[in-house]
C-alpha cells in the first residue's frame, strides 16, 4: 500500500481479509510522519472488475458462441421429442443429458413451463403433464468452461400452432426481430424496450385484448399485466451477468462492442386475467437469443435455433 493514493478493495465480502487490510492502512497511518505517499481513499474494486467483465474478449467470445451452440442443441432435442402426455421434468432431464453430454452444465434452473404455467415467469417446479392443445415455453441454458448461455423457445406441444396461439406469437417474434435488428453499439436496453413495448401493445390492441388509444396505453402502462419484464440483461460468467445498466449520468449505458445481451420480449395471458376472452387466456410466449455487439451490428450466438413457426412446426413434424 505505501506510496499509494489509493487502495482497490471491496469491504465486507470476507472479514478476514477486511481485518488484515484494515490493520494494513491503520498502521501506515500510524507511521505517516516518517514520510511518503499513503493512501488516503478505499474505493470498491466491484465496479472495476464488473467494467471489465462487460467486454468480451475473443476468448470469451469463442467459448460463449460454443455454449450458445450446446443450448441450440438442447432446444433441438425439445422440439423433437415434446409430445402430450410427457411431462415437463422428462424434458428437463433431456436438456440436462444434452448439456452433460458437451460437457457443460445448465446455467440455471431451467424452466420448462407448458399451458399456463408458462406465464409465471420464474416456474421451476416442472412437474406437469404436457397437453393436447398447449405450448410450451422452455427456457433453458448451459454453462460451458464457465460461460453462460440463456436460450427460449415457445413450441406447440402437438407439434401445430393454433390460429390464436399464432396471432400472439407474431407479435413477440416481431418485437424480438425488430429488437435484435437494432442491436449495435450506441443502442441501450432503454431504447430497445420502449421499441418492443409499442409492438406488443400496438399488436394486443389489433387483437382487441387492449382497447383505447394506442400512445394512452402505452403511457398508462396497460401492457404491464401482460409483458412485465425488461427486454434483456447482460450475459457472461454469470447469467444475469454483473454491470450496471446506467451510466455515471443515470442514463442508460450504451451498447459497446464485445458485449453480450440477451433479446428476450414476451405476453403472457394467464388463465386468471380479466377482461380478455378466453380464447386468448393460457398463452405464455417468451423468445429469447443471445447476441454480441460487434463493430458494425451484432451476432446472434444463438441464431442456428429455429424461432420462425413454419420452422418450428417443420422440425416437430420430422419426429
Amino acid at each position: 500500500m505505501r506510496s499509494r493514493e489509493k487502495i482497490a478493495y471491496s469491504i465486507g465480502k470476507n472479514r478476514f481479509y477486511d481485518d488484515k487490510v484494515i490493520k494494513a492502512f491503520n498502521a501506515l497511518k500510524a507511521n505517516q510522519r516518517q514520510g511518503g505517499v499513503i493512501p488516503n481513499e478505499i474505493i470498491s474494486l466491484e465496479p472495476i472488475i464488473h467494467e471489465m467483465r462487460q467486454i468480451k474478449s475473443r476468448q470469451e467470445i469463442q467459448l460463449m458462441q460454443r455454449s450458445a451452440r450446446i443450448g441450440v442443441e438442447a432446444h433441438l432435442r425439445v422440439m423433437r421429442e415434446c409430445k402430450p402426455d410427457v411431462y415437463e421434468y422428462q424434458i428437463e432431464a433431456s436438456i440436462r443429458h444434452q448439456f452433460g453430454q458437451h460437457g457443460s452444465i445448465p446455467s440455471y434452473n431451467s424452466i420448462v413451463a407448458s399451458g399456463d404455467n408458462a406465464c409465471t415467469l420464474h416456474y421451476v417446479e416442472n412437474q406437469s403433464k404436457l397437453k393436447q392443445g398447449d405450448l410450451l415455453l422452455t427456457d433453458a441454458g448451459c454453462e460451458y468452461q464457465m460461460y453462460a448461455s440463456d436460450i427460449t423457445r415457445t413450441i406447440p406441444v402437438s407439434g401445430k400452432f393454433t390460429k390464436d396461439q399464432k396471432a400472439i406469437y407474431a407479435i413477440v417474434l416481431s418485437a424480438q426481430k425488430s429488437a435484435i435488428a437494432s442491436v449495435k453499439p450506441g443502442q441501450t436496453f432503454e431504447n430497445m424496450q420502449k421499441n418492443a413495448i409499442e409492438i406488443i401493445t400496438r399488436g394486443l390492441r389489433k387483437l382487441g385484448i387492449l382497447k383505447g388509444n394506442l400512445s394512452k396505453l402505452i403511457k398508462e402502462e396497460a401492457y404491464k399485466p401482460f409483458y412485465m419484464h425488461g427486454i434483456g440483461h447482460w450475459l457472461g460468467m454469470d447469467v444475469h451477468d454483473v454491470g450496471s445498466y446506467v451510466n455515471e449520468k443515470g442514463k442508460s449505458k450504451k451498447f459497446l462492442p464485445g458485449m453480450v445481451i440477451t433479446v428476450e420480449p414476451g405476453i403472457y395471458i394467464s388463465r386468471k386475467s380479466k377482461h380478455v376472452d378466453k380464447k386468448w387466456k393460457g398463452i405464455g410466449i417468451r423468445i429469447e437469443d443471445d447476441v454480441l455487439v460487434t463493430r458494425s451490428g451484432c451476432e446472434v450466438l444463438s441464431g442456428e435455433l429455429p424461432k420462425e413457426i413454419d420452422k418450428i412446426e417443420a422440425i416437430m413434424s420430422s419426429n
